[in-house]
């Protein structure tokens, strides 16, 4: 299973490599939970969120731990998008087609920003990281509508949000390479977060609920972080958030 592959050089090449018609969809038995789960190497540490300390991205070392807690989002975010091919049962195929699609576009996203990475003289693995992204799928590893609004649509939504930022950031310390790989990353995260309104609507109408007070009510359950701005509405628009929905985000 891909997803207790420790090494993160190997997880990326072998989803990237992976089959659809090597995975199963739309089982209605839902399948054991293997030991393991996700796989991690030795390095990097992880830490609380807030003992990261970035570093100034004016030096190689500051702009080097950037990339290496971008590279870090991007692993995870393979973690979650192949937890999401196995973990729940009974739904439509395409539901399991499309996260394995997402998992195979964050593995070369991860494999972009290593790559890059090493061009400035490190690895990943040499920068402590924060676990906050694995935390929250652990939270709602046993309600499919939670996982779908709190990750896809909450954290990993983030990242639009972050992108114009960070490029900005990237490009005034002359790395304009790593700036374009951030551009293909927001171009692809657009439709990952998109992938993710499409299935939470679709839980959302099959049970009969109201899509906007169904988040808060989850978000307040399991206790996610209320996104704040500056938000990026055209990012946002284009991964499918409705008006109604950008209105409760921004409110004060």
């Amino acid at each position: 299973m891909l997803l207790v592959t420790n090494d993160p050089h190997r997880k990326a090449a072998l989803t990237r490599e992976s089959s659809l018609d090597k995975h199963p969809a739309g089982s209605a038995e839902a399948l054991s939970e293997p030991a393991g789960i996700p796989g991690r190497p030795a390095r990097p540490e992880l830490l609380a969120h807030y003992e990261i300390k970035p570093g100034s991205v004016g030096t190689p070392h500051g702009r080097a731990a950037l990339i290496h807690a971008l590279a870090h989002i991007e692993l995870n975010a393979i973690d979650l998008a192949l937890d999401l091919t196995w973990r729940f049962a009974g739904l439509p195929d395409e539901f399991y087609f499309q996260w394995l699609v997402v998992a195979q576009e964050e593995a070369l996203h991860f494999e972009l920003l290593r790559d890059h990475l090493r061009t400035i003289g490190y690895e990943y693995g040499d920068f402590p990281a924060h676990n906050a992204l694995w935390e929250m799928a652990e939270k709602t590893k046993h309600d499919i509508l939670a996982r779908i609004a709190l990750v896809p649509r909450t954290l990993e939504a983030r990242g639009l949000d972050a992108s114009p930022a960070v490029k900005a950031k990237l490009e005034k310390a002359g790395d304009r390479a790593g700036a374009e790989i951030l551009d293909l990353i927001l171009r692809d995260e657009i439709g990952h977060v998109a992938v993710g309104n499409r299935w939470y609507r679709w839980l959302c109408n099959q049970r009969g609920l109201d899509h906007i007070a169904t988040y808060a009510e989850l978000a307040t359950r399991y206790g996610a972080p209320r996104p704040r701005g500056p938000f990026n509405m055209d990012a946002r628009r284009a991964a499918g958030f409705d008006e109604d929905e950008l209105k409760y985000l921004a409110r004060d």
